[in-house]
């Protein structure tokens, strides 16, 4: 790690004055104060920062970003196969989705077609595709998708037998978007106190309920009582914002199977879980792919390069016309970055490696930041390149300091809310240190990453 000021040929003066300038101009999502670094360039997983703090401005820093790009750069920073995908698919036509383009074709054949890559999970001819900008765009579709399926376009009424579905399930501590239509997923209050709720009078109102993640006497309880008037049920594989936390063994699979026994739609959240759990989706067990009726893919998707998600749905399930039309619907550019990165991610085995390095870095982060600071760190989850490193309710305290001193070291993360608390006598479940890793992390780059994170905590406590 670097700490030199910026030299003289960098223009040092200049370039921070329009950072700090820029950064004033900037939207403060978090409410709180800004960190004073500013990125400035980087590679693979470091990222070149500028101190744009008064008593330190102009100092350079060079970190590992144990953030993935917030949760997106699957390949890293500045990747060449990125990079000739986008010259690629910046060359071939601006179509949207009136017309057909080679680009989408050749990405959905390849993984929905027959014998596509994806077609253990979703087979060959029994799904479509649409593309979105984002998770939160994508996750709004798949609530259209769910909530057009109990209606009749051309009768403009219910269909018959969906006149009392009205509910959709969702879970405590869940995290699907900020839209106005998906905040009534979530289930705690900071999110929607002051927002509008959810119509629950006249013929089409929906009532969204919430119930335990991973309890499944809860979900069973649930399925008994309210089955008949349940329309969908959505879920994240693993819940992120939560803190990282997976499901019991045997969980998403039950789920399936009573949502399927009680004609009641299946949507997963996987835009977080995408491609970061050693496999390509995360709706799976010891058993194989997790049926579903809708599924929403985002963040790795897009290489890192381009924003952008997928709603990959059951045949059946579409809006009336004209209903889903976008300027975003799987463009070239797009398509290319993801067929292209795609295909590298597959060529070089990048999923089994990631697989293999989340072994190694699991118990590493136990050993190291549980294992011997756990006056800050209480417990590990997850697999492959996504863990969530739960804070004790000391350091939980102390979020801003820590971050600080995480970047001193050389490391660069983010901090998910956690669950906090939980009903039925659940455990309390605090803010998480999130690391999301490139797929291309070597074994190496993840100790330490560890490491230094070891070493801001030794600098706080």
């Amino acid at each position: 790690m670097s700490t030199a000021p910026v030299g003289a040929d960098d223009h040092a003066g200049d370039r921070t004055g329009v950072l700090s300038r820029g950064t004033d101009l900037h939207l403060n999502h978090y409410g709180a104060a800004r960190l004073p670094f500013a990125c400035v360039g980087g590679s693979g997983l470091h990222l070149d920062v500028v101190d744009l703090s008064p008593e330190r401005r102009g100092r350079r820093l060079r970190l590992l970003d144990a953030s993935g790009g917030y949760a997106s750069a699957t390949l890293g920073g500045d990747h060449p196969v990125v990079r000739a995908a986008l010259a690629r698919g910046t060359g071939v036509g601006n179509v949207t989705d009136e017309l057909g383009s080679l680009e989408r074709a050749e990405l959905l054949d390849r993984l929905l077609g027959p014998g596509g890559l994806w077609t253990d999970h979703f087979p060959a001819g029994r799904y479509h595709v649409s593309g979105r900008n984002s998770g939160s765009e994508g996750n709004e579709l798949a609530l259209r998708l769910v909530l057009e399926s109990r209606f009749d376009g051309r009768r403009l009424c219910h269909r018959p037998g969906k006149e009392r579905r009205d509910t959709i399930l969702a879970f405590h501590g869940a995290w699907h978007g900020w839209t106005g239509g998906l905040v009534q997923l979530l289930n705690r209050r900071y999110y929607r106190a002051g927002l509008p709720g959810t119509d629950t009078a006249g013929p089409y109102g929906v009532r969204v309920h919430h119930i335990p993640f991973g309890d499944l006497d809860a979900l069973t309880e649930y399925f008994a009582e309210s089955a008949d008037r349940l329309l969908a049920v959505v879920v994240e594989p693993i819940q992120g914002d939560a803190g990282i936390l997976p499901p019991p063994p045997g969980y998403l699979r039950e789920l399936a199977r009573r949502c399927a026994a009680d004609d009641v739609l299946l949507v997963a959240d996987e835009v977080l879980t995408f491609a970061k759990t050693g496999g390509w989706f995360a709706m799976r067990d010891a058993d194989g792919p997790v049926p579903t009726d809708i599924t929403v893919i985002g963040k790795f998707l897009g290489m890192g390069a381009v924003s952008t998600s997928m709603v990959i749905a059951r045949k059946e399930l579409a809006v009336r016309s004209s209903g889903a039309v976008t300027t975003s619907d799987l463009r070239p550019p797009n398509c290319a970055v993801i067929r292209d990165g795609i295909e590298h991610i597959e060529t070089e085995g990048l999923l089994r490696g990631s697989a293999d390095v989340g072994v190694n870095l699991a118990k590493h982060l136990d050993d190291a930041l549980v294992g011997r600071h756990p006056d800050v760190f209480t417990e590990v989850r997850g697999s492959g390149v996504m863990f969530g490193v739960e804070l004790t309710a000391a350091a939980a305290d102390r979020i801003g300091a820590l971050r600080r001193e995480l970047i001193e070291a050389g490391v660069y993360a983010e901090f998910m809310a956690g669950a906090g608390k939980r009903p039925g006598g659940r455990r309390y479940v605090h803010p998480t240190l999130r690391i999301v890793l490139p797929l291309i992390t070597t074994g190496t780059q993840a100790d330490e990453i560890v490491d230094r994170v070891a070493a801001g905590a030794r600098a706080l406590w």
